[in-house]
C-alpha cells in the first residue's frame, strides 16, 4: 500500500515566510485606527479656527458698537460678554482666541463703559445750565405775577372810577329831578327833560305843561340834599343806584320847609358820552 507523505518543502517555506516577515510592519485595523484619529484631529483643528473666527468677528462687532451706539453700562457689559461654548474643545478655543486679542481689544470693550460712567455725573457746565433755566423761569413767573396784578389794579382802578361816575350821576339826577322853583318852572322842567331818556323822558315830556301848571299855581319851592349812594350793579353803559335824600317844601298849601326824607332807586343809561335818567323809582 502506497504511502504519502507531506511535503515538507511547501509547509516550511511558508512557515520561513511568515516568520520573514515584518514585525513593525502596521496590521490594517491599526491603519484604519491612525486614519480615524488623524480625521478627528483634523476636525477639531478646523472647529478650533471657527471658534477664533467667530470670537474675532464677536470682538470687532462689539467694537464698532462701542464707538457708534451710546449704550447704558448694563447693555455694554450684557453686549461684552461672550456666549458660552457648547463643547469643552471649543471653550478652549474660544478662550484662547480671546487671549490672542490682547489688552487692546479689552481696553476698547471698557471705554464706552468708562465715558458712559462719565456722563452720568453732573458736570459744571451741566450746573450752570440748570442754575440758568431756573433764573429764568423764575423771571417768566416774576414778570407773570407783575402782569397780572398790573391788570388787576386798572380793573380795579376802572370800578373805582365807574363807581364814583354813576354815583355823581345818580345825584345830580335826584337833585334835578325833585328841586323845584315855581319861578323857574318852565326851565326847572326842561333840565329834567334833558338829563332823561328812554321811556322815562317821553312820559315826563309828556306831562310837562301840566306839571308846570301845578308848580306854578300851587307856588311850590323844594330844595333837595342828598344823603348817601350806593351803587347795586353796573357795567361800562348802565347802573343802577339806591339814592337816600332829604327835602324841604314851601308851597300855597300850608308846608313850610317841612323836611321829608326819601329812598330811590334809580336806572342810569349811558347816552352819546352823557349819564342819563331812564328810570326812577320811589322804595320804602
Amino acid at each position: 500500500m502506497p504511502s504519502f507523505r507531506r511535503r515538507d518543502s511547501v509547509i516550511d517555506a511558508d512557515r520561513v515566510e511568515e516568520m520573514t516577515a515584518d514585525p513593525d510592519r502596521p496590521t490594517d485595523a491599526e491603519q484604519a485606527r491612525a486614519l480615524a484619529e488623524e480625521a478627528e484631529a483634523e476636525a477639531a483643528e478646523a472647529d478650533a479656527l471657527a471658534a477664533a473666527a467667530r470670537a474675532r468677528a464677536r470682538a470687532a462687532r462689539l467694537r464698532r458698537e462701542a464707538l457708534e451706539v451710546d449704550t447704558d453700562t448694563a447693555a455694554g457689559a450684557a453686549a461684552v460678554e461672550a456666549e458660552t461654548p457648547a463643547d469643552g474643545v471649543a471653550a478652549e478655543d474660544e478662550q484662547s482666541a480671546a487671549v490672542e486679542l490682547g489688552t487692546e481689544e479689552a481696553q476698547d470693550v471698557d471705554a464706552p463703559r468708562k465715558r458712559r460712567t462719565l456722563r452720568l455725573r453732573p458736570t459744571k457746565f451741566g450746573v450752570a445750565v440748570a442754575a440758568i433755566i431756573v433764573a429764568i423761569l423764575g423771571a417768566v413767573a416774576g414778570l407773570a405775577a407783575s402782569g397780572y396784578m398790573i391788570v388787576e389794579h386798572r380793573n380795579a382802578d376802572k370800578i373805582r372810577q365807574q363807581t364814583a361816575e354813576y354815583s355823581a350821576a345818580a345825584r345830580q339826577s335826584v337833585v334835578t329831578l325833585m328841586s323845584l322853583d315855581f319861578n323857574n318852572a318852565e326851565a326847572d322842567v326842561q333840565r329834567i327833560i334833558d338829563n332823561s331818556t328812554g321811556q322815562f323822558k317821553s312820559d315826563f315830556e309828556s306831562q310837562a305843561a301840566d306839571f308846570v301848571k301845578v308848580a306854578q299855581d300851587s307856588k311850590v319851592v323844594t330844595e333837595v340834599t342828598v344823603n348817601s349812594t350806593a351803587v347795586e350793579s353796573m357795567s361800562d353803559d348802565k347802573a343802577e343806584v339806591l339814592v337816600a335824600a332829604a327835602s324841604r317844601v314851601t308851597n300855597t298849601a300850608g308846608a313850610n320847609q317841612e323836611p321829608r326824607t326819601w329812598r330811590l332807586s334809580v336806572s342810569l343809561e349811558r347816552e352819546d358820552g352823557q349819564i342819563k335818567m331812564a328810570k326812577v323809582e320811589f322804595v320804602p
